[in-house]
């Protein structure tokens, strides 16, 4: 397993633009999925966050949208965010500059939003560079690990646990490989945090 923070260097890129964290005053934690919309994951994800009246952002796949387009609704229904995940889950890293912005474009014909995660948090200068006047790059500040083989549900807890603080992006997936993971972490990870005083909002409310 390899850090739970995003890579330092990328602190450097403009916040305008790029987003890892968001501290404030306000003693708030900012929830995200990656993957969805799936029937076999964000269902049960949305029963836990509404026990606890946790909003997030789910960071979707476009063709999952396409696929499972009542799931996707649900999603909508009950307040949460949506963001850009690309239309394939694209590796940035292997894929040309054109066909990524095509596939994130395509993305975007389901749904509009203005927040977009590169798929495994990969990308280049030049998707950057194309993307940033539409987007704002939206990384994290904690990766649960959730979707590793070798990662158990109490390891995930500590991982989210361990490393979020006032204003931290928090990265789960809602996907089927993550589900026992979240399964267990989500809730306890909620509940730590609310006994603490601190309340869960999605990103479009800030952003």
């Amino acid at each position: 397993m390899s850090a739970v923070r995003a890579p330092f260097f990328l602190r450097w890129l403009s916040p305008e633009y790029l987003v890892c964290e968001l501290p404030g005053p306000e003693k708030v934690i900012y929830v995200t999925f990656d993957d969805g919309p799936v029937p076999e994951a964000t269902p049960e994800v949305l029963d836990i966050l509404a026990k606890f009246n946790a909003r997030a952002t789910f960071f979707m796949v476009g063709d999952n949208v396409r696929k499972y387009p009542d799931v996707f609704s649900r999603v909508k229904e009950e307040g949460h965010a949506l963001g850009n995940h690309t239309f394939h889950h694209l590796n940035g890293w292997h894929t040309p500059p054109g066909l990524y912005l095509d596939d994130v474009s395509r993305c975007g014909e389901y749904f509009d939003t203005r927040l977009f995660r590169p798929p495994y948090g990969r990308f280049t200068p030049s998707q950057y560079f194309l993307l940033r006047n539409d987007f704002r790059f939206i990384l994290w500040s904690v990766l649960t690990w959730d979707f590793h083989r070798h990662t158990t549900p109490e390891q995930c807890l500590k991982n989210a646990i361990d490393y979020t603080g006032n204003g931290a992006i928090v990265v789960f997936h809602d996907s089927q490989k993550a589900m026992a993971n979240v399964r267990y972490a989500l809730p306890r990870f909620l509940e730590h945090f609310l006994n603490l005083g601190y309340c869960f909002k999605s990103l479009d409310k800030v952003i």
